[in-house]
């Protein structure tokens, strides 16, 4: 957390030679923890085990991850490095399959790495040694890091125009600072409502079952002094029923071409619930959560997580030996079921397959 209260997720420390810092997050709320991935294998573990989520962060850790790995062929030849830029890539792709973010930074890596391969074999003098190819693979991961930054201030800003001062707002799962850059994506708009004096109450839903809004959204509202309730995610319905919700806003980690979204498990709960109660749902993401290549959230991968999350939650055992469980991470939200799209670009509203392509990819 830095002096504006607002959540560094990660950071690059040193030069071509450095390693990627990163906050814990399985640690929160009890126990705020930065750790060193000094290896690709750390990284790796990192991503898989949830020591960083959210699918903007996980792309960005993704970035660095690929000049982490890197690093074991400074000494190598210019061929063997561009060999182990594809073999980390690959690699790191394994790690989680839902977050479209993740795919889209190491292709965006790979690429830049094509670019620089192609014009060291046309002799430019700047790219004779792999560690000079590095720094300018760093310089593109710096770069991914600093876009969403950008990226999440929009969303922000266009998302707080859909709210007014003193509405209450219900958010499920994390998406801010510490699944992002900096500001979040749905978060983001509650923190840019606080920044032009917009007063919300944001109710949260605990996010069974590794309670990603019990211990992170709320920790992140609470260090923003923004007024906040934790609920269970059984108790959504009531709150709804009672009138204390005026609107839902969550995040996604994949968008199909029609507008369908895949977010934490749970959410395609709440668009039900909010449907039936008359509240606009709204999905807050980027454009590169955006994967145009698939039609429908029937092509959408869902990962599916180890029992223990359910059976021994944070360690203890709540459920009978041998019981089957079945543990997709998450689910997809038709897009008939969202009030709208919040963007850097702006909100597509209706959601259909041709508002999506106009905003996301113009002309």
């Amino acid at each position: 957390m830095n002096s504006n209260n607002v959540t560094e997720t990660m950071r690059w420390s040193g030069g071509v030679d450095g390693h990627l810092e990163l906050i814990d997050q399985t640690l929160l709320p009890i126990e705020l923890k930065e750790i060193a991935c000094r290896t690709v294998e750390e990284v790796w573990e990192a991503i898989k085990m949830l020591r960083v989520r959210g699918a903007p962060a996980i792309g960005i850790a993704a970035a660095y991850g690929t000049c982490v790995g890197l690093q074991t062929a400074r000494q190598s030849s210019v061929a063997e490095f561009f060999a182990r830029l594809t073999e980390v890539a690959d690699y790191l792709a394994t790690s989680r399959p839902t977050a479209v973010n993740l795919f889209w930074a190491l292709d965006r890596m790979k690429a830049r790495g094509e670019q620089l391969r192609v014009e060291q074999l046309r002799g430019d003098a700047n790219l004779t040694t792999p560690d000079a190819i590095l720094a300018e693979l760093l310089k593109e991961a710096k770069a991914i890091h600093e876009e969403d930054r950008k990226l999440c201030r929009s969303i922000g800003r266009h998302g707080a125009e859909l709210l007014e001062a003193g509405q209450g707002v219900l958010t499920h799962c994390n998406a801010g600072g510490l699944a992002t850059a900096e500001y979040g994506t749905a978060l983001s708009v509650f923190f840019t409502a606080q920044d032009v004096g917009k007063d919300l109450h944001v109710f949260v839903d605990e996010t069974r079952p590794l309670l990603q809004g019990a211990r992170l959204t709320a920790w992140e509202l609470t260090q923003r002094n923004i007024k906040a309730t934790l609920i269970c995610d059984s108790m959504a319905a009531q709150v709804m029923r009672e009138g204390r919700i005026h609107a839902v806003i969550t995040g996604a980690d994949r968008i199909a071409a029609n507008g369908d979204s895949a977010n934490k498990i749970g959410t395609y709960s709440v668009a039900v619930l909010a449907k039936a109660h008359g509240i606009p749902f709204y999905i807050a993401a980027p454009s590169t959560t955006f994967d145009l290549t698939i039609e429908s959230g029937d092509e959408i991968p869902i990962e599916e997580r180890g029992a223990e999350e359910i059976t021994h939650g944070f360690g203890r055992q709540t459920a009978p030996d041998g019981i089957d469980v079945y543990n997709p991470a998450f689910d997809v939200t038709p897009a008939e079921l969202i009030k709208g799209i919040i963007t850097e670009r702006g909100v597509i509203e209706p959601v259909t397959t041709e508002a999506v392509r106009a905003m996301i990819q113009p002309g």
